[in-house]
């Protein structure tokens, strides 16, 4: 597989998102090498005289006032290392865990965190020959960089701890050797350097991200497809309802759905003669929250992709040659950006939810019959798969609640306010997972009720998304195990099989 190049400041959402869902490689281009070692240098010059300079010849966090022996230094950078793998818990996810490898080198590429090239290039080449570490997911609060985490990924460069190679689970230093690669000691500062930042956080906030934008046009599928089996109308949908208003993400939302209904004989079936007036908010504002929704997603993206390409260690070797300490390992914003997604995927789901809950009811489904089963009575249909839709989007309210704003000191209140962006980034991975069965609960619903409007067609690109769902979810009769189903349905969300099915263009972050 062709590499990724990742030109320091330059990096894109789209080159991020091909690494996190392909595992593709990544190296940084040429041109990232002379910023790198002139910080070096100057880190050396540093270590080498006499002035105290933080985390170089230093203690850390409370300890910084204790100065440390020249002799020392590899040693203190070492143990740094070690004594900050404290981390717990289920492993990241190696594609997520990739993709922090792959932030980390371009944070380290902006040359303002004095590590030498050989450091970079050991990062690069783990990546290049599948050498990836094993990564307790939790124990960041997200300030003072993700300490945890980050540690155990360099653990590995050390020597220590375990990473997976060849698809075994194996001592670092054995994982190494068997990839052609040999542990490093680190320099001065180098330590620190790798630790210092955000890149556990923002991993997994751009995961969410990029699920969450899936889903997000999955919903557009599946609400069209509901809005046909309820018989609903399109004239929420009219261009200018919504250049009227001007959001953006409402205008393209509108537009997809205008595009996904179009030429179905079902809604041409009811256009004249329907004694509905207006059908219900989650038939008629669809635009509105899942356009709004999009917006918010863009936002968190514009954010997330600012980020990535940020230098957020602590101290810093600014242009000048001085080392500063600043406080850019804070993830403020990427805790902001979590959050922002989350509640997009909340009200993805929210909405979604409702729209099932119409279709089972018979009282306001429009003649369709209760729970979608031929046979009500002797069959329950698809009512507990409604019940199944209500629990997860309850439990995406729970976790939508806002996670920047719980604070808390660490390191004896030097590090006194932290950004709890590290959870709140985690959890999304959670809340896709939880709003693809939504939307594939829907997207079950929703084909029962087109297949009970026959002979009436729904349109092409809607007849295209139900047949790629009947690939592996069959029309329901009477009633069967359906766990299986559901956990179809989602994957064909997830992976973005029925929005693709539809053979349309949809909107891109």
């Amino acid at each position: 597989m062709t590499p990724e190049i990742l030109i320091p400041g330059q990096t894109t959402l789209a080159q991020l998102e091909r690494i996190w869902r392909t595992e593709a490689t990544a190296r940084l281009a040429d041109t990232a090498r002379a910023p790198i070692e002139a910080a070096a240098a100057h880190i050396a010059a540093a270590a080498a005289g006499d002035v105290p300079v933080y985390g170089v010849n230093t203690g850390f966090g409370k300890l910084a006032s204790l100065k440390i022996a020249a002799q020392d230094t590899a040693k203190l950078q070492e143990n740094l290392i070690l004594s900050h793998s404290c981390g717990v818990g289920e492993p990241m996810p190696r594609a997520t865990t990739r993709l922090m490898m792959t932030l980390k080198l371009l944070s380290l590429a902006r040359g303002a965190s004095g590590v030498r090239w050989l450091v970079v290039d050991l990062l690069q080449n783990m990546l290049a020959k599948g050498v990836t570490p094993v990564v307790p997911a939790q124990g960041s609060v997200g300030a003072s960089g993700d300490l945890a985490p980050l540690a155990h990924m360099t653990a590995v460069m050390l020597g220590h701890g375990e990473a997976e190679f060849a698809g075994q689970i194996k001592p670092a230093r054995q994982a190494l050797e068997e990839a052609g690669l040999s542990p490093i000691t680190l320099g001065p500062k180098e330590g620190l350097g790798l630790i210092n930042g955000t890149q556990f956080s923002t991993a997994y906030a751009l995961a969410g991200l990029f699920g969450a934008w899936t889903a997000a046009q999955g919903a557009l599928v599946t609400s069209a497809l509901s809005t046909d089996a309820i018989m609903g109308s399109t004239a929420p949908l009219e261009p200018e309802i919504h250049s009227l208003r001007g959001q953006p993400g409402q205008i393209k939302a509108a537009a997809t759905l205008r595009a996904l209904l179009d030429g179905s004989v079902i809604r041409e079936s009811h256009r004249e003669g329907d004694s509905r007036v207006q059908d219900p908010y989650c038939i008629r504002c669809q635009p509105q929250v899942t356009g709004a929704a999009m917006d918010v997603l863009r936002m968190a993206a514009r954010t997330l992709e600012i980020e990535a390409n940020a230098a957020t260690d602590n101290p810093l070797v600014l242009s000048d040659g001085r080392i500063v300490s600043g406080g850019n390992f804070h993830a403020e914003p990427v805790g902001f950006a979590a959050d922002m997604i989350a509640m997009a995927i909340s009200e993805i789901g929210a909405i979604a939810q409702r729209r099932v809950a119409l279709m089972v009811d018979p009282t306001l489904s429009f003649d369709l019959p209760a729970f979608l089963t031929p046979r009500p009575g002797l069959n329950s249909g698809l009512m507990i798969a409604e019940v199944t839709t209500a629990a997860l989007m309850s439990e995406n309210k729970h976790l939508a609640h806002p996670t920047v704003i719980d604070s808390t000191p660490t390191s004896a209140n030097q590090e006194d306010h932290v950004s709890m962006a590290a959870h709140g980034a985690r959890r999304l991975g959670r809340m896709v997972e939880n709003l693809n069965h939504i939307l594939g609960v829907e997207a079950i619903c929703a084909a029962q009720g087109i297949d009970f409007r026959a002979p009436l067609p729904t349109s092409v690109p809607l007849q295209k998304a139900v047949a790629a769902l009947r690939t592996r979810v069959a029309t329901l009769g009477d009633d069967r195990y359906l766990a299986p189903d559901l956990a179809a349905a989602a994957a064909l969300i997830g992976d973005s099989t029925i929005v693709q099915s539809t053979a349309l263009t949809f909107p891109t972050l």
